[in-house]
């Protein structure tokens, strides 16, 4: 699945969302672009509780795929 998180701008963003989701699965692939703006995931977590965590974090996202 695939993240939009437009509030994302830098290096520090980028490892607070990675971890955000790391610790919601241990297991999850992360791959974060800060230049895009996304995080593509995959997981066996819902998206709903990504995007619920990442809100959390102060990253408020949209599932984009």
């Amino acid at each position: 699945m695939k993240f939009l998180i437009p509030d994302m701008s830098c290096g520090h963003c980028k490892a607070v969302v990675e971890r955000t989701i790391i610790d919601l699965d241990s297991n999850a692939d992360v791959v974060v672009n800060v230049a895009a703006k996304t995080a593509e995931v995959k997981t066996t977590s819902a998206p709903e509780a990504i995007l619920t965590a990442l809100k959390a974090e102060g990253y408020p996202a949209k599932l984009v795929g």
